[in-house]
């Protein structure tokens, strides 16, 4: 953790807004980076965003910050977890194939061997380890991490007072409780025919809770291809279509798992969706708590495969065309609306947060502390997390 650069703020590709030279880079230093991101990166997609910026822009300099928010923005136009599907794609960019394999299997594995453990104590002892202490501190870390990158992003996204207003409104939309894919949708929209309508076209060819536990032995001890097969399709068709939060996970594995397949309790899927929250890396990990509670460790492995399994094959498919959006004035104009409109709900999502996690002097202090460092220092972010932890677990044993 402590081999990354260590002059300026901003690599210099970075500060110039050109597009980065794509020389291929190693697979083992892909995986290595999205192992370590894997096991550190709490808080959700807003906090993993802000963690690979920070590691990828700031610190290595494999991508600029413009190319970072175009991928940023691209996610968000195909379904699946957005966080994850943005580090298969930093992969892809940094070495090729390989490197979107390597970068969405380590930046998922560490959070699903963690679930699984979890899910074991579940069904054994009808409980899990607590983890209030070490949230306690983690997450006003990493409030202040988030907020570090939304500045940094600011000085790419809101390049004109137009894209700033859209950037207001997508944020306002957002906390009055807009659905997240229309407030994209929308901001696409604004952003493309705004353009049309300045430069007309002329005619030519050319997506933190306390954790109550009720356990219970896994539905399927024993588990037949049938049902595992059942189990994978459910899970594959989970993440071909969903749009959004976690909020909409929930209601997808609501509608199939307790009411159409009776596989789960409503207060399983509850504590299923609250593991997925706590738990560092991607909140689709729920899906492996899931898998474990229907067909033990052969459950976890399917439903982890199924449901992150269309995230590679569209990021595949994206790879062809993200470059392509910056070629025409039109779809570069729209580009530049889900852009500013994806950072307005990635600071939404940090104030909600923020809202729930800084409650009193010592949370407070974190933050501010760890904003103050991430701002004169280069210090890795596992340090602030790892800090995070140990004052909140230190708290916990005071209280």
């Amino acid at each position: 953790m402590t081999n990354e650069r260590t002059s300026g703020d901003e690599p210099s590709t970075a500060r110039s807004g050109r597009s980065p030279v794509r020389s291929p880079g190693s697979v083992a230093e892909v995986a290595l980076l999205f192992l370590k991101l894997g096991l550190i990166a709490f808080g959700g997609p807003a906090a993993h965003t802000a963690m690979m910026r920070d590691e990828i822009v700031r610190r290595r300099g494999w991508v600029t910050d413009e190319r970072f928010v175009d991928l940023m923005g691209a996610t968000n136009l195909i379904p699946g977890p957005n966080s994850t599907e943005l580090a298969i794609h930093l992969g892809f960019d940094r070495a090729r194939w390989r490197g979107l394999i390597a970068a969405g299997v380590c930046f998922i594995l560490p959070a699903a061997l963690i679930v699984t453990g979890l899910a074991w104590a579940y069904v054994t002892y009808g409980d899990t380890p607590a983890v209030e202490g070490l949230l306690y501190g983690i997450v006003p870390a990493v409030i202040a991490i988030i907020a570090h990158a939304l500045f940094a992003l600011l000085r790419t996204v809101i390049k004109n007072v137009w894209l700033g207003l859209l950037a207001a409104a997508g944020l306002a939309a957002y906390l009055l409780g807009v659905n997240e894919l229309l407030i994209l949708a929308a901001g696409a929209m604004v952003a493309a025919a705004a353009h049309l309508i300045r430069h007309p076209p002329r005619l030519r060819m050319n997506g933190w809770v306390g954790v109550p536990m009720l356990g219970g032995q896994p539905l399927f001890p024993d588990p037949t291809g049938n049902e595992l097969w059942t189990l994978f399709l459910t899970m594959i068709k989970i993440g071909s279509v969903l749009y959004g939060s976690g909020y909409v996970l929930l209601a997808f594995l609501q509608g199939d798992f307790v009411d159409r397949l009776h596989w789960i309790t409503q207060q399983q899927l509850i504590d299923a969706v609250s593991i997925g929250q706590v738990t560092p890396g991607p909140v689709f990990t729920t899906a492996t708590f899931i898998g474990y509670l229907v067909a033990g460790p052969a459950g976890a492995f399917v439903a982890t495969v199924a449901i992150f399994l269309p995230s590679f094959l569209f990021v595949g498919l994206l790879t062809r065309l993200t470059d392509r959006l910056r070629a025409s004035p039109w779809t570069s104009a729209l580009l530049d609306g889900v852009n500013a409109t994806a950072l307005a709900l990635m600071a939404g999502v940090s104030y909600q947060l923020a809202r729930t996690a800084i409650i009193d002097p010592l949370t407070t202090a974190i933050a501010a502390v760890t904003l103050l460092l991430l701002w004169k220092t280069r210090l890795n972010n596992a340090w602030y997390i790892a800090a995070g932890a140990a004052i909140g677990l230190f708290h916990t044993l005071l209280t």
